[in-house]
């Protein structure tokens, strides 16, 4: 990398591969892009540890962090460990008070526990079932960027997700969120950019917007 090029470190989401940034272009010219992966987290091992050993797979200072959903939970985590210019989350949360009530309800009641994580590894016993081009279209999908299926690392997560108690935004935090994103509503939300039509694949399916505007946002 040369010397006067800005490091861009990506996370994808729960699950996710970088894949879902293969749309995402900022101009070569002023900045290096790199992308971090999920890996199997320890048994019982915190988030803040996670975070903690993800940041060794970051081999550069003072760089911009990119997280999308849990990814964007992560990284804020990871902030906590390595200096960075500017911290972006997308299709996420910046504080435990913006999760949504169900998400709360199920931190109540530990319904999430109950939640059926292993049928991530049949495919093909949902694909018999699923009806519609719709349905077919999502799970081509899911096939495509959600690549870590293991059952431990997916409870892992929705119990990260869940018991996150970050209370109060981390400064220099630009959060990006979709007008129609049904993960994590922006009724709950505040002080985030909106972007019109966008769900919570939008990093995806809306790369055109980050490309026009993420390069003006890293140096606002």
């Amino acid at each position: 990398m040369k010397p006067n090029k800005i490091p861009v470190y990506f996370m994808p989401g729960m699950a996710a591969n970088p894949s879902i940034f293969k749309y995402i272009q900022l101009p070569e010219e002023e900045y290096e892009m790199y992308f971090l992966e999920w890996f199997i987290p320890e048994k019982e091992e915190t988030l803040a540890a996670y975070a903690l050993r993800m940041t060794q797979k970051i081999v550069h200072d003072n760089i911009i962090l990119i997280g999308v959903s849990f990814g964007g939970i992560l990284v804020q985590e990871m902030a906590r460990h390595i200096n960075i210019r500017k911290l972006f989350v997308v299709s996420s949360v910046k504080t435990m008070f913006e999760l949504p009530r169900r998400i709360k309800f199920a931190k109540k009641t530990k319904i999430y526990k109950l939640l059926p994580t292993s049928l991530v590894n049949s495919l093909d016993v949902v694909r018999k079932y699923a009806f519609g081009d719709l349905a077919t279209k999502r799970l081509d999908l899911y096939e495509e960027y959600l690549s870590v299926r293991d059952k431990y690392y997916l409870d892992w997560s929705i119990d990260q997700i869940v018991n996150w108690e970050q209370a109060e935004a981390l400064p220099n935090t630009v959060h990006i969120h979709g007008e129609k994103d049904g993960v994590f509503p922006k009724q709950y939300l505040s002080n985030y950019i909106e972007i019109k039509g966008g769900t919570h694949i939008m990093i995806i399916n809306k790369y055109k917007w980050f490309n026009e505007n993420l390069p003006r946002l890293i140096k606002e």
